[in-house]
């Protein structure tokens, strides 16, 4: 995969995250203003999906993220120490008064606005066997919960998350750590992001489609004021 391929790798993520539509070429030319044409991009995007990470979804024109182009994606353009701007930072202070403390409940409030903000399910693990979670609504509002075979995945372990986080607990360090699709223990076809904060872990669990760059800050902000 060459540089050229890599930016329209990228632009392909970022799209479709934002709109959960299927992206195609004519798009990406017109809206993007890219300097190369539209027979480039066709010839690379065929190239993106010999190589699986982009797919054709049923026989929509466009294309979408495979689990391996999120993977190549966050490997090339996430930094898991991305920061919030300083205005986004302050709106979320202001919501359900965040200051510094360690009581269950405001680190369950802090998790409560963690999936405001990220539109996901987030989850405390306070040990092994102590869990909460709160957001299911957020993700089963999102367009890949129409399947209802996920739906059902993911409530039944969320319904048994402190069983599954005894594989999980030990794996999680300091530093911000993205889980998706196989890799992920909470759910095959979602992605998870999660940070140890003491004993604690504090994580978001939702679609592949998410926002992965907002998330890290998300966590990283929430991590910094418990």
């Amino acid at each position: 995969m060459n540089d050229r391929q890599k930016e329209l790798l990228k632009i392909i993520v970022e799209e479709y995250i934002k709109t959960a539509e299927p992206v195609g070429s004519k798009l990406l030319v017109e809206k993007y203003g890219l300097n190369f044409s539209p027979a480039t991009v066709r010839n690379d995007m065929a190239e993106l999906e010999a190589q699986n990470l982009i797919a054709q979804p049923h026989t929509s024109a466009g294309r979408v993220p495979t689990e391996a182009g999120y993977r190549c994606y966050i490997k090339n353009y996430v930094d898991l120490k991305s920061e919030l701007t300083e205005s986004k930072k302050d709106k979320i202070s202001a919501k359900g008064e965040v200051v510094k403390g360690e009581s269950d409940e405001k680190i369950k409030t802090l998790a409560k606005v963690l999936a405001e903000e990220s539109g996901l399910a987030t989850f405390v693990v306070f040990d092994e066997h102590n869990v909460f979670y709160t957001g299911l609504t957020n993700i089963f509002s999102q367009p890949e919960f129409r399947d209802l075979d996920l739906i059902y995945d993911m409530s039944r372990v969320l319904d048994h998350l402190s069983e599954v986080m005894d594989e999980i607990y030990p794996e999680i360090g300091e530093e911000v750590e993205i889980k998706i699709g196989l890799e992920n223990h909470l759910a095959k076809d979602c992605a998870a992001v999660m940070v140890r904060s003491g004993d604690m872990i504090l994580g978001m669990v939702g679609p592949m489609r998410m926002n992965y760059k907002q998330n890290i800050g998300l966590m990283n902000f929430i991590k910094s004021i418990i």
